[in-house]
């Protein structure tokens, strides 16, 4: 320790500053996080995989359009969670947020191509419709609560950019995940209600979210 007499205060400062300091683990790189997250809702689909039809799902994955609008919704997960955790770092761009963008729109312009074809009885879409709505809420939020805690451990400067990112991140992986259970090809209404739900869990992961990351920072 040195002698207060003798050193300055702004010597002082920086002693009585550091004095209380503990070690800190670092994170590890924004990638692998993502890619941590990502295996843990791949995990949660293939629990729910016995429960699907896969004879129904080979039927409709032979579709290019419902081939790729799956594929935009798998990408649009993994890009978005990517930018969430490379966000959450502080000095790093917030231009990571354009990522999926690319996706994205592979997503929903493959998705509304079902709606110039139909393939429905009179009845059916708006009898799953009321599911389908169950399901992505129901997987959404526990993928983005995952999502938003594991941001958390870092300091994000953008908080709300962040969480939205999440909560896009979520949304895309639960209309992934909803893939093996959907009935029918993608109409007009179906594929506005999607874009609502996308919407509402951006939205709620934004404001909620970016508090809680927020409080964190």
């Amino acid at each position: 320790m040195s002698d207060g007499a003798h050193t300055s205060p702004h010597d002082r400062l920086v002693e009585s500053l550091s004095g209380g300091l503990r070690p800190v683990r670092r994170l590890r790189a924004p990638s692998l996080r993502a890619l941590a997250w990502c295996a843990a809702a791949m995990g949660l689909g293939l629990a729910l995989l016995p429960f699907a039809d896969l004879d129904a799902l080979r039927i409709r994955m032979a579709i290019p359009d419902l081939r790729y609008a799956a594929l935009g919704a798998v990408l649009t997960a993994l890009t978005a969670a990517l930018a969430a955790f490379q966000t959450s770092v502080p000095g790093r761009s917030p231009s990571w947020a354009l990522l999926p963008l690319g996706p994205a729109a592979l997503w929903i312009g493959a998705s509304g191509m079902g709606c110039l074809r139909d393939w429905v009885a009179p009845g059916t879409e708006r009898a799953e419709a009321g599911g389908c709505l169950v399901f992505l809420l129901a997987v959404s939020m526990p993928l983005s609560l995952g999502l938003v805690l594991m941001l958390r451990r870092a300091c994000p400067l953008r908080p709300n950019l962040t969480a939205a990112l999440a909560g896009l991140s979520a949304a895309a992986a639960a209309a992934a995940l909803l893939v093996p259970f959907h009935p029918h090809d993608a109409t007009a209404s179906d594929l506005l209600l999607h874009l609502v739900v996308v919407g509402l869990v951006i939205v709620a992961n934004g404001l909620a979210g970016g508090r809680l990351l927020a409080r964190s920072a």
